[in-house]
């Protein structure tokens, strides 16, 4: 490198963000991801000789994605080039394999392709990957924010070692903001002073994303005010400011999609309200439909609560007719209510349990035809055929019950009654009238009796 290139090289690494400047430049220096780069690691024992399989990094921003693919790079000797599947097609696959054949041919040195979000490569584009990835033209380092069992193509992710990376921890933010404030890279020249205040806000806003950390620091330090001493004092303002606000990470309709309603359903089923109206704020302040929170309300209802309290189904009804006239912001309200109510509500899954043993019971065993007497018998022909004949009118008799068969032979009884609400003080009881009655010939009725029915 000539004095100029130095020269310019330098330049640019002046005028780079604090993000890129602080990149680590080895394995010691990466904060985090210990279980998966830590000292006695499978991944770090193959990168320290020299190796490295094609591999899926799974994470979410800030974690360290781009940066460990570099630096697999470096250690292993292999030429990266770097892709992003944002702009990325077919042609610049091609282009990227046909240059890895050629320096493989020519120079003996082996490609490293990283493809940054490569879950938004659709199938076309991640099938183009296949044959040199399996033939060892190009060694393929993938990542992606997504979960790659529903956005990676399996042929791709069968022959890709996955790896996932967490978001930082406090404790490695904290260290990265020091390094930050001392490294020769980072801020050290400027004097930059950060109150405790100030770093225990941009900590906690970061949610474990290192890249926005350092670009809120950045942004931070360049409008701190001097002291008298020429120090740059980053006050607790200064630091909300930088951050905007306590940023809420939600994909509307990715992992965190799913996962947070999980949450918020589980919340609800385990009858914590807190908890359950906090994953609700969570997704209405990340934008998601609330149509669909109310769905699936409806849905627990009828699943996790039953009859324990079936005033809660007509509840989450109202709730989502409230929310789909008159929308947002005043539809939260009674989301709200709704999700309070069912998280307080006595639980019961019994009826949703029965039904799913019916159905399996059904698929394994068949369906059983009709028995004679409970079957229509109210048209022209239907007495000749047997039809309706000794069914026993529950009406005609006390208590409005009498016992009689209304199962298939042979079908076993799956349902349950709960212990707790409107389940618990009327399942029981029926449960008994069906153990006390004996079934005899007293309990058919007389004639009279059979046929006052509707």
């Amino acid at each position: 490198m000539d004095l100029f290139s130095l020269h310019g090289e330098k330049e640019r690494e002046k005028r780079a963000p604090l993000a890129d400047r602080l990149r680590p430049r080895s394995l010691d220096e990466v904060l985090g991801q210990e279980k998966i780069i830590g000292p006695g690691t499978l991944l770090r024992r193959m990168l320290e000789q020299g190796k490295i399989p094609s591999l899926i990094l799974w994470g979410p921003p800030g974690s360290g994605k781009t940066t460990l693919a570099r630096l697999m790079a470096s250690m292993t000797g292999a030429h990266l080039i770097a892709l992003s599947a944002v702009s990325a097609g077919v042609p610049d696959i091609r282009k990227a394999v046909a240059e890895a054949k050629e320096r493989l041919a020519m120079q003996g040195q082996p490609t490293l392709l990283f493809i940054d979000e490569i879950h938004r490569f659709n199938k076309a584009q991640q099938d183009a990957l296949l044959p040199f990835v399996e033939d060892g033209t190009l060694t393929l380092i993938g990542a992606t924010t997504e979960n790659p069992f529903f956005h990676v193509n399996s042929a791709l992710l069968s022959r890709s070692h996955l790896f996932q990376l967490e978001p930082l921890s406090e404790e490695d933010l904290k260290k990265l903001l020091e390094r930050a404030l001392t490294h020769p890279r980072g801020l050290k020249d400027e004097k930059v002073v950060l109150e405790e205040d100030a770093l225990e806000h941009l900590v906690r806003s970061a949610r474990g994303d290192a890249r926005r950390l350092l670009n809120a620091l950045e942004l931070a330090a360049m409008g701190a005010p001097r002291s008298p001493s020429g120090e740059k004092v980053i006050t607790l303002s200064v630091a909300e400011e930088a951050m905007q606000r306590s940023a809420v990470i939600y994909d509307d309709t990715g992992d965190q999609h799913y996962d947070t309603i999980s949450a918020f359903i589980k919340s609800v089923r385990g009858s914590d309200p807190d908890a359950a109206l906090y994953w609700l704020a969570k997704m209405l302040d990340g934008g998601e439909d609330p149509l669909f929170i109310a769905r699936r309300l409806v849905i627990l209802a009828s699943e996790d609560i039953g009859n324990a309290a079936p005033e809660g189904l007509p509840l989450a009804v109202a709730a989502y007719l409230a929310v789909e006239r008159i929308g947002l912001p005043e539809g939260r309200i009674p989301l709200a209510q709704a999700t309070v109510f069912l998280a307080l509500a006595p639980k019961s899954n019994s009826s949703y349990v029965a039904l799913e043993r019916y159905l399996a019971h059904i698929k394994k065993e068949g369906a059983a035809p009709v028995p004679l007497h409970l079957r229509d018998a109210h048209y022209p022909g239907a007495r000749i055929l047997g039809y309706g004949k000794d069914y026993l009118y529950p009406h005609s008799y006390p208590g409005h019950f009498v016992r009689q068969p209304y199962l298939p032979p042979g079908v076993p009884r799956f349902y349950q009654p709960g212990e707790l609400g409107w389940e618990g003080t009327y399942g029981p009881a029926v449960k008994e009238m069906w153990e006390r009655s004996d079934g005899g010939e007293e309990d058919r009725g007389s004639q009279e009796e059979r046929s006052h029915q509707p």
